[in-house]
């Protein structure tokens, strides 16, 4: 049994609280802590059978009886709670981004390379049962060698301005897990990054500095072409799709639905919505992945994603932020030089 540590109990670390408790029966909850915890979280530990409650993550650090952290706090502390939870000697798993600094992300880099604890990046798409069976398809040959990945991604409303001021921009906030999973369904490096962005959705998003809307097509070193589009909002719901195209054939996956039914009648022909977002997608994904987490410390293997696909996204990102801003392709190993990578 892995004892855990979460710090930081918003949204994201209360799914984790609750996946694990339901569905990872390897590991438990010892303790959380968060600076903003308040009665309404306390009695959400409580009700996961959460005992310790800290405002200082320091002492989940210092506990000796938890072996692994799981790191939901704020984006900007995700790199310094990942070196300071290595150094205390503490497994983690930390939400994506590691940063949106890749010097900061070097940084971390550096740590885990040097330590023999288990490191792991929040990418829980790779654990979805839709995308890993596209994935399989793929490494088992069944559509050939790969030519075209198309990846949809919108989300079924924007987030608040505030959100979008700290967020990193959409290349870094959203887009960011369609380019780990480009890497993932393809087996393969993208080398260079062609993107448009405009505001379509909420002029308020364009004030602040970002777009709401985006293409981007990704040249890999394999040969093929990927092509993602993203909008921050659908109004029928979180579209999540993705099709990879090969010499031999072609895989595909539509949206997850409530149901699958379909009502034909003299009116039309009528489906469900997709979920409405990622809460809805993806809780088994979140289940998952700290499932696998798990199994790597327990089982003294790799994780499945590492620190350095915590940090290959992050290039792709800024690579397709400099591409909007100067309406050029722009390759990654420009903006991995510019770092000395």
């Amino acid at each position: 049994m892995i004892n855990v540590g979460i710090i930081g109990v918003g949204r994201i670390g209360r799914v984790h609280g609750e996946s694990i408790s339901k569905f990872v029966p390897n590991a438990r909850v010892k303790a959380v802590a968060d600076p903003f915890l308040n009665d309404n979280s306390i009695a959400w530990a409580k009700s996961m059978g959460i005992e310790e409650t800290y405002t200082d993550y320091k002492k989940i650090l210092a506990d000796p009886e938890i072996q692994a952290v799981l790191i939901c706090a704020s984006t900007d502390m995700h790199s310094p709670l990942s070196i300071e939870a290595i150094q205390a000697g503490k497994h983690v798993f930390c939400e994506k981004p590691i940063d949106h600094d890749v010097n900061k992300i070097k940084e971390v880099l550096d740590v885990v390379a040097k330590s023999r604890l288990k490191y792991q990046v929040g990418f829980n798409r790779r654990f979805d049962h839709n995308f890993k069976a596209v994935k399989e398809a793929v490494a088992a040959g069944k559509i050939g060698k790969q030519q075209i990945i198309k990846i949809t991604s919108r989300d079924p409303e924007p987030p608040s301005i505030d959100y979008v001021k700290v967020s990193g921009g959409i290349f870094l906030d959203m887009t960011i897990h369609d380019f780990d999973m480009v890497r993932y369904l393809s087996g393969s490096e993208v080398t260079e990054v062609y993107a448009v962005g405009s505001v379509t959705v909420d002029p308020a998003i364009g004030e602040a500095g970002d777009v709401d809307t985006a293409v981007i097509t990704l040249k890999l070193a394999n040969g093929a072409t990927a092509v993602i589009d993203n909008c921050r909002q659908s109004v029928y719901g979180y579209d999540q799709r993705a099709e990879v195209f090969g010499t031999e054939g072609c895989v595909a996956i539509s949206n997850d639905s409530d149901s699958n039914a379909v009502i034909s009648n003299k009116d039309g022909v009528t489906a469900e919505k997709p979920m409405f977002f990622f809460l809805e997608r993806y809780m088994m994904a979140y289940a998952n992945e700290v499932k696998s987490f798990v199994d790597a410390i327990e089982n003294d293997t790799e994780t499945i994603v590492n620190a350095n696909d915590g940090l290959q996204p992050v290039l792709i990102g800024l690579a397709a932020k400099k591409s909007v801003e100067e309406g050029r392709p722009v390759t990654i190993k420009e903006i991995a030089d510019s770092y000395g990578l």
